[in-house]
């Protein structure tokens, strides 16, 4: 069960153990991580489920597919190591993962 720390953009953190299915957004919904909105459930059609990957962890979970990119092309506070956390797969190998989330998903 794969352990991921979200550190709210005040520093506030949320250290959730979670199954290793779905998406990190999924997991983060499940758990109300506060700064995931995801209004569009999942889609890959809104952005308010943007993340910061630090340290590494970017390369981790790969980069962002065609469509993936777009949105982040739009999203507010977008970063170089911005992913949507609903186009992650949450697997076992993100074990320890750490994301930052923006200040405001809109």
């Amino acid at each position: 069960m794969p352990r991921i720390t979200f550190i709210e953009a005040n520093g506030t953190q949320h250290v959730i153990d979670a199954a290793a299915e779905g998406s990190l957004m999924t997991a983060a919904r499940n758990r109300d991580i506060p700064g995931i909105v995801a209004e569009c459930g999942g889609a890959c059609a809104c952005a308010t489920c943007q993340i910061y990957l630090e340290n590494g962890n970017y390369e981790r979970c790969g980069k962002p597919g065609a469509d993936e990119q777009s949105m982040l092309d739009f999203a507010n506070g977008a970063r170089p190591t911005s992913r949507l956390s609903c186009q992650i797969p949450l697997t076992e190998e993100l074990d320890g993962l750490v994301v930052r989330l923006p200040e405001s998903q809109f």
